[in-house]
């Protein structure tokens, strides 16, 4: 199953708008709560120049990006943890991602509502924060319970997952987040069938104005909350435009471009903001690049070759002999496979070798 960041907030905060941009969709973005009931998903390709680069070398009839979902929840409220505004349904869709971003509100807009009255971004993740921990609380409390009552039985499992419970229980009672508890690989492991909401890795997105994106936001005081809070939970931090970004995702790829030069933008907030994704779950790119295809394919860091060549195809994980490596930067250097066998720096790596970024593989196996 492909890797999920959910998109979450309060109602009216531009989480639709968002997922509009993101994956050019239709999701219904309406000026009142709970207009999103059922989460929409999208998948986007992850941007990469160095696919145009490898493709420059090996002139491929196509060329493949690799892909992430992103799922738009809808609106929490203040009691979400309790049922209020459907929140045992929305909190359900959150259990199912992989990671969460927290889309706050930092602009002013008196034809958008803000179900609180007003745009107060500390507040506003304040209740979300609250929401998710007390979820994770109830959950955290019934497993406790049932773990205490293996404890006769002398099996050490149950001591050491009653254990990391507690302390979780503590920290969430504190107001902190799983995420900050640290546990280690063997309570991981006990504890890895019950998925807490906020020990999942988290992204913070100030959502701003088209004006504020292009002025000074070191200034702004409402991006200032919530970059404080982004340091204070050590999540990633991004800033852009929701409605900008939906303008921006309507054009056509040489429009766009021109569109950012005259705002001054090196970038799109949306390719920030998905690479920021993809990195919060400490995922990495290698490639694979021919006269077929040049195609990028992901995995988690630390993965070793045979795995990494499993997730093109089983077999040739089960059958692996060794993978021909060579890194981006020394191939598109070298300019052909020739020239970089030449040089020295194609390097034949066994099953011990930890893939890195941006390394152009081939695999050798034989079932």
């Amino acid at each position: 199953m492909p890797l999920q960041a959910g998109i979450v907030g309060l109602p009216n905060v531009g989480k639709s708008t968002l997922f509009n941009a993101i994956t050019r969709a239709k999701a219904e973005a309406a000026n009142y709560p709970f207009c999103t009931i059922d989460p929409n998903v999208g998948v986007v390709e992850v941007p990469d120049e160095r696919l145009q680069g490898l493709s420059a070398v090996v002139h491929p009839k196509r060329i493949v990006p690799t892909t992430f979902e992103f799922v738009d929840i809808a609106g929490l409220v203040a009691g979400a943890s309790k049922g209020e505004g459907l929140g045992n349904k929305f909190l359900g869709h959150i259990r199912e991602v992989d990671a969460i971003i927290h889309v706050v509100r930092c602009f002013q807009d008196g034809d958008v509502t803000h179900v609180a009255g007003s745009v107060g971004p500390e507040r506003d993740m304040d209740t979300i924060d609250l929401e998710l921990v007390m979820a994770d609380l109830e959950s955290v409390e019934r497993r406790l319970d049932r773990t205490r009552k293996h404890l006769k039985s002398g099996d050490k499992r149950y001591a050491l997952e009653a254990d990391a419970l507690a302390r979780i229980a503590e920290a969430l009672n504190n107001g902190q987040a799983a995420r900050s508890v640290v546990l280690s690989d063997e309570e991981q492991a006990v504890l890895r069938d019950l998925p807490l909401l906020t020990h999942k890795p988290l992204l913070y997105v100030a959502n701003v104005s088209e004006t504020d994106i292009q002025g000074d936001l070191d200034g702004n005081q409402l991006v200032h909350q919530v970059r404080q809070r982004a340091e204070r939970d050590g999540a990633e931090f991004v800033v852009i435009s929701a409605q900008l970004e939906a303008e921006i995702a309507d054009l056509d790829t040489d429009d766009r471009q021109v569109f950012l030069d005259d705002l001054g933008l090196a970038e799109s907030g949306l390719d920030r903001l998905i690479r920021s994704a993809y990195q919060l779950l400490g995922l990495v790119t290698y490639f694979t690049a021919g006269e077929p295809e040049v195609r990028a394919w992901t995995i988690v860091r630390g993965t070793k070759a045979p795995q990494a060549a499993g997730v093109i195809h089983t077999d040739f994980e089960r059958g692996f002999i060794r993978a021909e490596v060579v890194s981006y930067v020394d191939l598109v250097t070298a300019g052909s496979y020739g020239a970089v066998r030449e040089s020295g720096k194609l390097r034949l790596e066994g099953k011990d070798y930890v893939m890195q970024d941006g390394d152009v593989v081939h695999f050798r196996f034989n079932v």
